[in-house]
């Protein structure tokens, strides 16, 4: 994979990390377009999510520190415990899934277009029921401990690459019947802390040489840079869309790339 290959992976992620669309999806395609596919997927993979998460604590920094504050600094179990401790039941069934079915998720990764394409499918159609019920709706409420399980569910089953995990966990939170803000924010923090450890192990797995890349320095972090920038304006992009309720036209754009991507694949 060559620098300039590896910034366009990385803007490819950046964008579509956010918007349901699916950003392994579509960074399966770039790579098969690319000609870059092999074992060196996942590392880069692992790195450009990382640039992504440190996109959305920038974009929500502020939350972030009075979520800390709430946490840390005060001894009632106030509004900020109560949310963090709905991310941390969110992140159970991903801790899972992570934990004893690591290689079965590992291998879905790099294998085709078929896979990406169906799932890419499955993403139009939650994206499409969860607009059509939402719409039926005349309020949400706020995330239940039950709306996190679920939602952390549904974030487990989007390991799945080509099934996007925004847009699986916010059309699973809508079909609950959450606010779209709320489950938005929501879906973008419960992300945090899995990637970032994900991203830590597989580094100390590079430093004790278990895991190796044929990748060089410069285009992980040329890609990294790329979806870090792309990444930061997605998030905010993403959160203007989920409130104007126009995730119908990402249902639209993933039936049509799911297609094109089955097709191709035959």
């Amino acid at each position: 994979m060559t620098w300039w290959e590896a910034f366009i992976l990385g803007l490819v992620q950046g964008l579509t990390e956010f918007l349901p669309v699916s950003s392994s999806g579509h960074l399966e395609i770039g790579q098969a377009l690319l000609g870059t596919a092999g074992e060196e997927n996942l590392t880069f993979a692992i790195v450009v999510h990382t640039a992504t998460v440190l996109a959305t604590i920038v974009v929500f920094w502020k939350q972030i520190v009075e979520l800390f504050r709430g946490t840390f600094m005060t001894k009632t179990w106030n509004s900020e415990k109560q949310y963090v401790a709905k991310i941390l039941l969110s992140m159970i069934p991903v801790f899972v899934v992570g934990m004893f079915f690591k290689d079965e998720v590992e291998a879905f990764f790099g294998n085709g277009l078929m896979l990406v394409g169906i799932c890419l499918i499955v993403t139009a159609a939650l994206l499409a029921l969860s607009e059509w019920i939402s719409k039926r709706r005349s309020a949400g409420h706020e995330v239940t401990y039950r709306d996190a399980l679920l939602i952390g569910c549904a974030q487990a089953v989007a390991v799945l690459p080509g099934l996007s995990r925004s847009g699986t966990t916010i059309a699973t939170g809508l079909l609950c019947g959450v606010k779209k803000e709320e489950v938005a924010k929501f879906s973008f923090l419960m992300v945090l802390i899995p990637i970032l450890g994900e991203a830590f192990l597989s580094l100390i797995d590079i430093l004790k040489g278990e895991e190796t890349t044929t990748l060089g320095w410069l285009p992980l972090v040329v890609g990294f840079i790329a979806a870090f920038v792309s990444g930061a304006f997605a998030c905010r992009f993403m959160i203007e869309i989920v409130r104007k309720q126009k995730l119908i036209y990402f249902a639209i754009y993933c039936l049509i790339v799911g297609a094109v991507a089955v097709v191709y694949s035959l």
